[in-house]
């Protein structure tokens, strides 16, 4: 469970994500969910998720840093910014990286 993108490049202005989660964990399987749903509704040509499984990859996550999961880590665009939980909250999910997205949409 290394990487799971929907798009093969990192075209210019894509977004990258980073998920830190615990394979079996239902927390973890609900971010990944949540994650997948709104790439493929707010930016279905220019994403890419990748998955740090930390229990099969704890050095990873020590050196990112990260101390609790899932922890989703937006690398691009710039500035890169971490947040913590299952992403059951879209709107807020979505204002709390500054990414772009509609109300109503």
């Amino acid at each position: 469970m290394n990487n799971s993108g929907d798009t093969g490049d990192h075209p210019k202005g894509a977004y990258l994500f980073r998920l830190y989660l615990a394979d079996g964990a239902p927390s973890s399987a609900r971010a990944f969910a949540n994650l997948y749903a709104i790439c493929r509704k707010y930016f279905p040509e220019s994403h890419r998720i990748e998955v740090i499984d930390v229990s099969k990859e704890p050095l990873r996550a020590l050196d990112a840093a990260i101390f609790l999961t899932p922890t989703l880590v937006k690398l691009s665009p710039l500035p890169e910014q971490q947040i913590v939980g299952d992403l059951s909250e879209t709107e807020e999910f979505l204002r709390a990286l500054g990414l772009p997205h509609q109300e109503n949409k």
